[in-house]
């Protein structure tokens, strides 16, 4: 069905090449993954297939997108616009931002209906309601009606692969379609793809950096480094046995169980101890009503020790986040206790529980966002040393330029805006601030979660060599149970606002007591560890 030859795009007609001399085939019913690091050119690659590459990038003269012998790197605009959703349908990588914020789901389900099938009103709404119904949307007219905001990333996810399935286009792209998702709603929003997709015999050609997932559901993939394509195959055999030496440093950089078994619970002194939290948010104003107040937290203990890694995973919603911010000060609880060194600092404001957060500190989920875009990298880790007193100018600028060496960025960067810099770099800014007045708790909430894998890989090595440096305590919020395994001590499982079950590592994952546990593991992507020693044994266990 679709053809790619000698697909290579470049910046401008005469620029660097971003995508190199690509070829690969994809038949009717099939998928094929392209996978590699961000930058590799994967995206790029899918995105020239519908014409949607960002200027000034183009494909260059001898490139070939052969889609039913049709060459689309040659269609004029108005034959690519009878193709586009309704023979090629795509799924992008953040709905948020390619479902439109201000139009109802309904408008937006109903656009591509309209324009390329010509159908009444009255028929476009039955079927968009029977879609919502196919991927299992609890009140479907209510959802019409709604907009993006008022749904997780999960159902907008599923929402906006519903949209594009609606016209049942005979090929589709998935760009990244569940990063930064749990692992639960990744199963669920994969497995409703597949199902849509052999229904109607849909093609798939699936983007992503996420090599447990590949494996579990695409049969043949490409591995692209800087645009070219260094390795192609049946997944199981690429995957299980590379050739290619990228191919084996992605493989590799899978996070597995550090060797030598968990610390298990680690002998310091408490440090956090939090005594039956329970965390409301007050319900919404809405016309002349109010929505129910939601339970975020619901009686939670824990005690986290000096120098230990406790990890907090559960499903989105679980309440993971919030009682990270409730411990650092950021959300006050409704009730209950929490400690830290023996002082009570929940709904405290006063000097003490002040002076005491100074010793806590949080890496955000997204480093983009709680970067000031304004301020400089050099001002952006500086300004925790601020409340020293300390420190002089000259001794916050010696403390910083140490920091950035010690989590792997060079100097040359201080000067630069957070625009400026790729994602990992981001999150090793934000890892610079956090422990630049040398904290006894650190609060790092995903701080992995939308990275790719060899860069998830050097995150999490440096938290612990930073760890073993300082001592800092560590609570790891995550969905990501790869990384929960590489870097906790203990684990404790969240659901509905509550802890279900805590652990040490090695029990809990190997185990698992509840239930809710066991669904969580079961629905991780991991390729098979069996595999995740040698090479050699890897490519035996191909054969």
């Amino acid at each position: 069905m679709l053809s790619v030859r000698n697909l290579s795009i470049s910046v401008g007609p005469a620029g660097k090449r971003v995508v190199d001399d690509l070829s690969f085939d994809l038949a009717s019913g099939d998928m094929l993954a392209l996978v590699g690091e961000s930058g590799s050119g994967k995206t790029m690659a899918a995105r020239s297939v519908l014409a949607l590459l960002p200027p000034p990038l183009v494909t260059t003269p001898d490139s070939a997108i052969l889609f039913d012998g049709q060459n689309l790197a040659r269609l004029a605009p108005q034959g690519l616009r009878a193709i586009r959703g309704a023979e090629i349908g795509m799924v992008f990588q953040e709905p948020m931002v390619s479902l439109n914020p201000a139009i109802t789901i309904g408008e937006q389900m109903a656009e591509g209906l309209r324009l390329h099938r010509r159908m009444a009103r009255a028929e476009i709404r039955d079927r968009s309601l029977a879609m919502l119904e196919r991927i299992r949307i609890k009140d479907p007219g209510k959802c019409l009606a709604a907009y993006p905001h008022e749904f997780s990333g999960g159902m907008r996810q599923r929402i906006m692969l519903a949209s594009v399935m609606l016209l049942k286009p005979r090929l589709l792209i998935a760009d990244e379609p569940t990063t930064a998702l749990d692992t639960l709603v990744q199963r669920d929003v994969l497995d409703l793809m597949v199902e849509l997709t052999r229904e109607n015999g849909t093609a798939v050609l699936l983007i992503s950096h996420d090599l447990g997932m590949v494996s579990h559901y695409v049969r043949d993939v490409v591995v692209m480094r800087e645009g070219k394509a260094v390795e192609q195959g049946n997944s199981t055999e690429v995957l299980h046995a590379p050739r290619h030496e990228y191919t084996r440093r992605l493989v590799d950089a899978l996070p597995k169980r550090s060797a030598g078994g968990s610390r298990g619970t680690v002998s310091g002194e408490p440090l956090v101890e939090i005594s039956d939290v329970v965390i409301d948010y007050p319900g919404r104003r809405r016309l002349f009503a109010r929505t129910e107040p939601k339970r975020a937290v619901d009686g939670v203990d824990l005690t986290i020790r000096r120098g230990e890694t406790l990890a907090l995973v559960g499903a989105s919603g679980s309440g993971k986040t919030t009682l990270g911010r409730a411990i650092v000060g950021l959300i006050k609880p409704s009730s209950g206790t929490i400690s830290f060194l023996g002082k009570t600092i929940a709904n405290n404001g006063g000097a003490d529980a002040r002076a005491l957060r100074r010793d806590m500190q949080i890496v955000f989920q997204d480093p983009y966002s709680s970067l000031d875009p304004r301020q400089r990298i050099a001002d952006i880790v500086a300004e925790p040393l601020k409340l020293d007193a300390g420190m002089d100018r000259r001794q916050r600028t010696a403390r910083v330029e140490d920091i950035f060496e010690e989590v792997g960025l060079t100097r040359e960067l201080l000067q630069r805006f957070p625009h400026q810099l790729s994602g990992g770099q981001r999150q090793r800014v934000a890892i610079a601030r956090a422990i630049a007045r040398r904290p006894a708790f650190v609060v790092a909430d995903e701080p992995v979660s939308a990275l790719d894998m060899t860069v998830q890989k050097q995150i999490l090595l440096l938290i612990r060599s930073l760890q073993a440096r300082y001592g800092f305590a560590c609570l790891f919020v995550s969905h990501d149970l790869g990384a929960v395994e590489q870097v906790a001590d203990r684990v404790a499982v969240m659901q509905d606002g509550r802890i279900v079950e805590i652990g040490d590592r090695d029990a809990v994952f190997d185990n698992p007591r509840h239930a809710y546990t066991r669904s969580l593991l079961d629905a991780a992507m991991l390729i098979d560890r069996r595999f995740a020693g040698s090479a050699d044994a890897r490519r035996a266990a191909a054969q």
